[in-house]
């Protein structure tokens, strides 16, 4: 049995093949470029010989992708976008065309003399052939999961931070497990538009495909390590290229929350953050009040620092956060780096993996067993 886990952020989109006959280690995966980062440098490319450009395709993630396509408005090169494309950059596409941009239909489209990038966060075919290309086929999949980071279609007049934070506690009451933020892409909510724009861009997959959140993702991925494994009770925090979240565990179900951005954070806030989700006293305005999304705390019981090795586990790609001295002293609360199956990069893959055996029951049991060790091919015999 084969599923593709595929984790897009905002640096990689980190990519792992999982053969339930081969150890989990020697899965193959990839580390690759993220959509937004190839979109701002052929858009940059575009920038830099003045060419026209016309986007179309998906709603994708923004960052790196959004500030390339804005920088080529200011400079006065014509920049089409269609509607779904455009909603990349804002939801209400009155505000994109303020930024100087023409929105122009599909029909339009085609009659536009103008470099034409295609924008979505998952393209299945490439990915395919990149695999194809090592003699690696992609045809007999069982699944394929992908997770993004969805703020989420907020009203006009509501902050998409407050928007994103109230559909995390939906989720957490509707199914207090972190396996609550995947979904077939069937039974994807309306409000999650980034979501559905990936179901959108692969419409005939050979397989089921199945959306998560980045960040819950990542966290599940984290528990897999088997030093946290072991722990009833654990405070995992993801710390991502743009946003940062902690989840307190407790027997896998969902004490308290709280999602920053990362560039507005720096390890003695963040650290203070920690403590305070920790003892039960963060309140969600600290955080979103701090240009963070905010945080909730479920249990009165306070998570006790100080009583084994290690206090907090880390992932994500800054965590190095966590590695560096301020003043001379060590990082507190203690950090543990989590590496589950000795890959902290696609830990966001593994918790899809694991995700994808709570929704897929008929898929449960070879991952299950993958994940406690269990093989039952060596790689030289796969075919």
């Amino acid at each position: 049995m084969k599923i593709l886990t595929v984790d897009i952020g905002t640096g990689t989109q980190d990519i792992f093949l999982y053969n339930s006959e081969l150890d989990v280690e020697n899965g193959f995966k990839l580390v690759l470029p993220s959509p937004t980062m190839m979109i701002h440098r052929r858009v940059k490319r575009a920038l830099q010989t003045r060419t026209p450009i016309l986007l179309t395709g998906h709603l994708m993630g923004g960052g790196p992708s959004a500030w390339a396509i804005e920088e080529a408005a200011r400079t006065g090169i014509p920049v089409y976008m269609t509607p779904e494309a455009a909603a990349t950059l804002n939801d209400e596409l009155d505000k994109v065309r303020a930024l100087g941009i023409h929105i122009v239909s599909e029909e339009e489209s085609q009659k536009i003399e103008a470099q034409k990038i295609v924008l979505k966060d998952f393209d299945f075919d490439q990915i395919a052939q990149t695999f194809a290309e090592y003699g690696v086929s992609l045809d007999d999949l069982s699944a394929v999961a992908v997770a993004v980071f969805d703020h989420g279609n907020a009203p006009a007049g509501v902050s998409d931070r407050q928007f994103r934070f109230d559909y995390l506690d939906e989720r957490i009451h509707a199914k207090n497990s972190l396996s609550s933020f995947i979904f077939p892409s069937t039974e994807i909510p309306p409000i999650m538009t980034r979501l559905q724009a990936v179901a959108d861009s692969a419409p005939n997959l050979p397989c089921p495909l199945l959306v998560m959140d980045t960040a819950p993702a990542a966290v599940l991925g984290a528990t897999l390590d088997p030093v946290v494994a072991k722990r009833e009770r654990q405070l995992i925090v993801n710390v991502g290229n743009f946003h940062t979240i902690a989840f307190r565990l407790r027997s896998r179900r969902i004490e308290g929350v709280f999602e920053h951005h990362t560039g507005e954070i720096d390890r003695r806030k963040l650290e203070g953050l920690l403590y305070k989700l920790a003892d039960g006293s963060l309140k969600h305005q600290d955080v979103f009040d701090d240009m963070g999304h905010g945080a909730l705390v479920y249990a009165s019981e306070s998570f006790e620092f100080g009583q084994d090795e290690f206090d907090v586990v880390v992932t994500g790609p800054r965590r190095s956060m966590f590695t560096t001295e301020v003043d001379g002293h060590p990082s507190l609360p203690k950090p543990y780096f989590a590496a589950p199956f000795g890959d902290m990069m696609i830990a966001g893959c593994f918790g899809l993996l694991a995700a994808t055996a709570e929704v897929m029951p008929n898929l449960a049991e070879p991952i299950h067993r993958s994940m406690r060790g269990g093989r039952e091919t060596a790689p030289w015999d796969i075919a």
